[in-house]
């Protein structure tokens, strides 16, 4: 019997790898490693067992520990490929895989320059409350450690709540935050309208009979003052709460002066009145700005 005939396999045609490519690639590589080992590392080689336990064993300590823990995730998570790291978490150390990244972005947050050096006093919080802090600016961190605030609360007040009370009052602040913002842009809205306003009144004015020019002067003086009143009542009003807020968190009182700037308004005032000997209001008598909308 004839023997079958193997069918030949097709020779298939690799492209060519660049040498200098892949090794450029794995210089890039390696120095990032390096560069990760040398600011994580301890000043130690790579070695995953170690690094295993020593996390193991700092995720069991304080939150200080815990941003020690971060420090072997990074450098493990540099090291290893992603399959494998994530292997590692979940089964040799036994946390899920969004905890780890946690760790290791709060390790990132208070490893900068800026609070590295705050680290051990934010610390007495507790690594819960830190990772609930971690969106806020590094600038906000570090004048808490000195006597500050964040979201109105000291380092005290933030020591004494739980985290749950923490993440509503940081969730509270923020809202409060983008409230003021807006109340700020209506504001600055109608600011820019009573503005715009004022600029097609004075365009009026050049070309009105002269019976209308009083109408529109009055229009103009008018606009004038709704600006004024709405940078007094809007602009100022807001930077008098905030320094309310401030007094009432350390224990000082602006009032008196605050008195003085408004002391300042009544005299400017004052002095507008008497450059142009204007009577002073008489009761019983409608005001002559109450015909401001005839036009």
């Amino acid at each position: 019997m004839a023997r079958t005939k193997t069918p030949t396999t097709e020779a298939i045609d690799l492209p060519a790898l660049n040498g200098e490519v892949l090794a450029a690639n794995q210089n890039l590589m390696a120095g990032r490693s390096a560069e990760i080992l040398a600011r994580f590392g301890d000043g130690l080689l790579y070695d995953r067992t170690r690094l295993v336990n020593e996390a193991r064993f700092y995720m069991a300590q304080s939150a200080e520990a815990m941003l020690e823990a971060g420090k072997r995730l990074i450098v493990l998570k540099e090291n290893e490929p992603h399959g494998e790291f994530e292997q590692i978490v979940r089964e040799q150390l036994g946390i899920p895989e969004r905890t780890a990244r946690q760790m290791m972005q709060a390790t990132l947050k208070y490893s900068n320059p800026q609070l590295e050096s705050k680290r051990q006093a934010l610390a007495v919080l507790g690594k819960t409350k830190l990772f609930e802090l971690m969106t806020e600016d590094d600038e906000d961190l570090a004048s808490l450690t000195e006597g500050g605030t964040v979201a109105g609360l000291a380092l005290e007040d933030i020591d004494r709540m739980t985290s749950r009370e923490l993440r509503a009052a940081l969730r509270e602040a923020r809202e409060d935050a983008n409230a003021k913002d807006e109340r700020l842009a209506d504001r600055n809205q109608d600011l820019e309208k009573v503005t715009q306003e004022l600029i097609k009144t004075r365009k009026r004015i050049q070309f009105a009979e002269p019976d209308e020019v009083i109408k529109d002067l009055r229009v103009e003086v008018i606009a004038l003052t709704d600006e004024l009143e709405l940078t007094v009542l809007g602009k100022l009003r807001e930077g008098f709460n905030k320094m309310a807020e401030h007094g009432a968190e350390h224990g000082q009182d602006h009032r008196f002066y605050q008195a003085d700037l408004i002391r300042q308004l009544e005299l400017a005032l004052a002095t507008l009145r008497s450059d142009f000997h204007l009577p002073e209001h008489q009761e019983n008598q409608d005001p002559v700005w109450m015909d401001k909308r005839e036009a």
